[in-house]
């Protein structure tokens, strides 16, 4: 119960009886009335007829007083324990998170930077029947990890905005052949799972620079995917000044938001995984009255990320892994998923269930970031 009406129920109830038919009469016959002005800064406003009337609503239907509600218990200080003893689901959120980067899907794998739809489709059941959860790239630079207690969170990253990825079939659906189509049938066969992905688009070219790209795009906000920033052309961003980098970062954030007015575009996969001359740049920037702030950057290559919780975390370079299937290829993501299984020093993020806390094994504590040390939950 509000705390003002706690304050004032013994006065109401007293003067309930004598008071109660000439509350119902004036509620009958008089219009709505008019809101007053609230009373100075300080005093107790009078008792109205609404506050009467609610607090009838209160009573028992015998006219006794209703009985006291327990009060509800305070904030707590510190986050609460996490509902899952950290211990034994082997909680780890100081351990590093899988940020793999895709291209595109081609029949027979292409090229060392693309994947098959076999082995795509491949990879990611494998990563959900190994406790992979996926999250954006945003939720991650956040430290916004939501996912269940002893699942592992993975970003699903994809460059270029190839038409690979993403199109339309003719019901107006994300075609079943694509890469977000891929990812949303695998992902019914798992309740844990929702279908979300970071596209980080070139804007001078929308999957394959047809008119649809602005559908498409808008489609896959509709989808909860996030849209990331890859520069208007594919520039090398070294090779151009300070005006040229922030007019290649600034334009995308323009053109995606005149398509999906609600976009919020925080983060960039770097073209070519090159920075400018002046890497703040890659950061935040204005260009033709647009600003720009990136809380994520991410390379291109060749680790896992570092916890967003670590004390060596830097969102202005989020390490990133390549995709490829074939395990002996050093440095892919079949290789390094396997490294992270054996644990050490790549052992991987797995989660408390609690996004309020930070839990993690007791000998890594001076691992955490200090700013974060009100979260901490080390066991």
């Amino acid at each position: 119960m509000p705390a003002h009406r706690s304050h004032r129920r013994a006065v109401v109830l007293a003067a309930l009886i004598t008071t109660l038919a000439l509350v119902l009469t004036a509620c009958a016959s008089s219009d709505d009335p008019e809101v007053e002005d609230p009373p100075p800064s300080g005093e107790e406003p009078d008792e109205t007829e609404d506050d009467i009337a609610a607090a009838d609503d209160e009573a028992e239907p015998d006219g006794s007083e209703a009985e006291e509600p327990e009060p509800d218990e305070p904030e707590p200080d510190e986050p609460q324990e996490p509902d899952v003893d950290p211990a034994e689901v082997g909680a780890d959120e100081l351990g590093v998170v899988p940020v793999l980067m895709y291209h595109q899907l081609r029949d027979g794998g292409g090229s060392a930077w693309d994947m098959s739809p076999e082995e795509f489709r491949a990879e990611l059941e494998w990563l959900f029947d190994n406790d992979y959860v996926p999250i954006t790239a945003a939720a991650f630079a956040r430290g916004e990890i939501d996912v269940p207690a002893g699942y592992r969170p993975v970003v699903l990253t994809f460059d270029d905005s190839t038409r690979s990825q993403a199109y339309l079939d003719e019901d107006g659906e994300m075609a079943a052949d694509t890469s977000m189509g891929i990812l949303i049938d695998v992902a019914a066969d798992y309740e844990h799972i929702e279908p979300v992905a970071s596209l980080y688009v070139i804007t001078s070219s929308l999957f394959g620079g047809g008119t649809d790209g602005p559908d498409i795009l808008a489609a896959l906000d509709d989808l909860g995917m996030e849209i990331g920033n890859h520069s208007h052309t594919h520039a090398n961003l070294r090779s151009l000044d300070a005006s040229g980098v922030q007019s290649e970062l600034a334009q995308p954030v323009a053109e995606i938001r005149d398509i999906v007015p609600d976009a919020e575009v925080t983060t960039l996969s770097l073209p070519l995984g090159i920075y400018p001359e002046d890497s703040e740049l890659a950061v935040h920037g204005s260009a033709d009255g647009v600003d720009y702030e990136h809380e994520a950057v991410l390379q291109v290559g060749y680790t896992p990320a570092t916890s967003p919780f670590h004390a060596e975390f830097d969102g202005a370079g989020v390490a990133r892994i390549q995709t490829h299937p074939d395990p002996d290829f050093e440095f892919g993501s079949t290789w390094w998923l396997a490294q992270m299984e054996d644990g050490g020093s790549w052992s991987p993020y797995v989660s408390d269930g609690n996004p309020d806390t930070i839990s993690f094994p007791a000998d890594r504590a001076d691992e955490l970031h200090p700013d974060l040390a009100d979260r901490a939950n080390p066991y």
